[in-house]
């Protein structure tokens, strides 16, 4: 969803990536105004004290939490203490949760039942119980990192096995045959007369069945891209500026 006016970005620092925090501002900012920016923490710990000099950098605010029990991690719950506050101040239209921890999932599934727009971003291996209870999650794999500077000079060979690593990284890590089977049950529920459907409609309900999809997993811009590549299945055509449909072939 787009044009969201008041956005909460929550970091859980113990399951989320330092080197990907600022290109996730970057991709939540896409969807609207983020107001409010914390991560949570005991920043006391050994793993988490490379995260000072980024925090203060992007002005995200630092909640610090203390873990009384070894071996137990409040940091979750103070996340959670804080979303609620924020939610029943009723200021807020989108809640992010960044963390691929499935321990969220009835924090999440809560504030969309608040009728908030609530955002996961997280890893690929994040549990689907948390997926789910999005109305969108974001994968980590999918945010591109900021790339070198065209002044930074690489030695043949080291730029060719980069290339490959790229190129092993943007493989998908989802079933297409998945998307291709909800593009057609979009397709079968949006169609017009002529048999055509709108592709943004069907982006829409690719998302609200599978919160985590996302073209780019298939090296893909733009939905529209991945169904002209695949001319067998599909025949497009333009119904306006920029404005795509598509019908399924037998």
């Amino acid at each position: 969803m787009d044009n969201l006016q008041h956005i909460a970005l929550l970091v859980d620092a113990d399951n989320t990536q330092l080197s990907k925090l600022e290109d996730v501002i970057r991709e939540v900012s896409k969807h609207g105004r983020i107001v409010v920016k914390r991560a949570y923490g005991n920043w006391k710990k050994e793993t988490l004290k490379k995260w000072e000099d980024e925090l203060k950098r992007l002005a995200i605010k630092a909640e610090q939490q203390f873990d009384y029990v070894a071996g137990k991690n409040t940091t979750d719950i103070a996340l959670v203490i804080d979303a609620m506050n924020l939610m029943y101040r009723g200021l807020y239209d989108g809640f992010v949760i960044v963390s691929s921890d499935s321990d969220f999932t009835p924090l999440a599934i809560h504030l969309h039942e608040s009728g908030v727009y609530v955002m996961g971003v997280g890893v690929q291996s994040t549990p689907e119980s948390f997926k789910n209870s999005c109305d969108e999650f974001i994968l980590l794999e999918n945010i591109d990192t900021e790339e070198p500077s065209v002044t930074q000079k690489q030695p043949a060979k080291t730029a060719k096995k980069n290339t490959r690593s790229q190129k092993k990284a943007a493989e998908p890590v989802q079933p297409i045959d998945e998307i291709h089977h909800l593009l057609r049950l979009a397709w079968d529920s949006y169609q017009d007369d002529d048999g055509f459907a709108y592709v943004s409609n069907a982006g829409s309900y690719i998302k609200r069945v599978k919160p985590d999809f996302d073209v780019r997993t298939f090296s893909f811009k733009k939905l529209t891209d991945l169904i002209e590549a695949f001319p067998k299945l599909y025949e497009t055509r333009s119904a306006g500026p920029s404005i795509k449909v598509y019908r399924c072939k037998t």
